[in-house]
């Protein structure tokens, strides 16, 4: 008995179904280029087996916890390890236990599927996880973790994974990627720039930050020259140690500034000396998406902003157990006029691609479509994040093809910590484009012996070309 319906989120039309239908199969297993995710390097690195079936699919997973968060669930719990290392919980069957028993809440969510997807097909169960095939199923995925072909490596090369990129902050020494290449292994593993901690005046440590990088590069962080010298070193050692070919740019706006050198020297040196104002703090993180930008023209690396998300919203869960815990929340984010101070200096630029992520999805249509279908440096990324679903992927498509038509748009990304969930969410992608893909032709806007050629670059060939892998 299978847990999935073969032909979910296809169109109900029968005409329209059997073409989604058979686009899908021409796609379904294309390699998988994932291009910006969050997975631990450290996996792949000594490819150890996952510990148990809870540490895989429950404590780590932010979309799993903060959906039984919200049904007050606590998440010391769920084994979440709160930041003063105090007791949470360490058993993995009730840990287990509990996410069976509120299992009911994910109904109709991406989760729902994703996790149906790998329980059926990564690990060979036939029945949805209830309270009462809890223990069942614990026993047989903790027995699968055990084998060799469960194991992180072999499972990257049975999800036909070609490319992988997780991210790492500046200041990461990169081990686990040194320990990858010099292990042999074919599996293809590379990092992301992710500057956030030295850019972001207001990040938690920010002056100790710029030390270690002073530290790490030989570069004065305490001077201008110095702090940009330092990045465009670690950008450079991540590209060599790490095969880095993007960075990545979590801000909470999407703000860029393009400040005479008067103007930007006097900055850094307030935000260094910690007396910054939050609007001088601000007018810092724009003015270095702008230097970001200039270096990108200079050694190629794809730049990736992912604006408009207010992070850590619960001052309480910070507090307790840190960042990323679930509590970040979407907000209205303008691009129009942020992006044009950067896309003055740079954004004829040939060498430099940016791509934007949006969690305001009026801005879509409005602001993000025209933008891609004007500057060329500009590339639309996914439906991201909590938008990662099949009305959020129908929803992008509808608002941004006609105006950025395809060929703006970077295909799919996953985005994820979930190591085992990455098929399930390429999966869940294909299948919503072979159905648009189809309704296309059905409707007379796409001629059929388009449709096939499409499908695979929205499926493979977009997130190759535009990460340049």
């Amino acid at each position: 008995m299978a847990i999935l319906n073969p032909d979910r989120l296809f169109p109900v039309e029968p005409q329209a179904r059997n073409l989604a239908r058979e686009l899908y199969e021409q796609v379904a297993d294309l390699p998988i280029i994932s291009p910006h995710g969050h997975t631990d390097p450290r996996w792949y690195a000594e490819n150890e087996p996952f510990p148990d079936p809870a540490q895989l699919f429950v404590t780590p997973d932010h979309y799993v916890f903060r959906m039984l968060a919200s049904q007050g669930v606590a998440l010391t719990d769920l084994g979440v390890p709160r930041a003063d290392g105090g007791p949470t919980e360490t058993d993995g069957r009730k840990i287990w236990r509990r996410f069976a028993e509120h299992y009911y809440l994910f109904r109709a969510t991406p989760s729902r599927m994703w996790i149906d997807h790998v329980f059926e097909h990564v690990f060979g169960l036939d029945q949805r996880l209830t309270p009462a095939n809890a223990d069942a199923a614990y026993d047989h995925i903790a027995d699968c973790l055990t084998r060799p072909e469960f194991r992180p490596r072999a499972l990257f090369e049975r999800f036909r994974i070609e490319a992988i990129s997780t991210t790492e902050p500046a200041t990461d020494d990169l081990r686990w990627h040194r320990m990858i290449r010099d292990s042999g292994w074919k599996g293809r593993v590379v990092t992301a720039y992710r500057p956030d901690a030295v850019i972001d005046p207001e990040f938690d440590g920010f002056a100790a930050n710029l030390d270690l990088l002073g530290a790490q590069t030989g570069e004065d962080t305490g001077t201008w020259d110095g702090y940009l010298a330092a990045h465009r070193k670690r950008r450079a050692f991540f590209k060599e140690v790490g095969g880095a070919t993007s960075t990545d740019h979590g801000h909470a706006t999407a703000r860029t500034e393009n400040l005479r050198e008067a103007e930007a020297r006097a900055l850094f040196d307030r935000v260094r000396s910690g007396k910054a104002t939050p609007e001088e703090a601000d007018r810092f993180r724009g003015q270095m998406l702008t230097e970001m930008a200039r270096m990108s023209v200079d050694d190629g690396l794809v730049m990736q902003i992912h604006p408009g998300s207010l992070r850590n919203h619960s001052g309480q869960i910070m507090a307790r157990f840190g960042r990323d815990k679930g509590f970040d929340i979407p907000t209205q984010t303008n691009y129009v006029h942020a992006l044009r101070p950067m896309l003055d200096a740079v954004g004829m630029e040939p060498n430099l691609r940016v791509i934007l992520f949006t969690l305001d999805e009026t801005a879509y249509a409005r602001e993000l479509a025209p933008l891609a279908g004007a500057w060329p440096c500009l590339r639309l990324g996914p439906a991201w994040w909590f938008f990662d679903s099949p009305e959020g992927m129908r929803r992008y498509r509808e608002q941004t093809t006609e105006t950025a038509g395809f060929y703006n748009t970077v295909g799919f990304n996953d985005d994820t910590r979930a190591f085992c969930s990455i098929p399930a969410r390429h999966d869940m992608a294909r299948r919503v484009d072979c159905g648009w893909l189809a309704d296309l032709v059905m409707t007379g806007r796409l001629d059929r012996d388009e449709a096939p050629g499409l499908a695979n670059d929205l499926a493979y060939g977009l997130a190759k070309n535009a990460y340049r892998l």
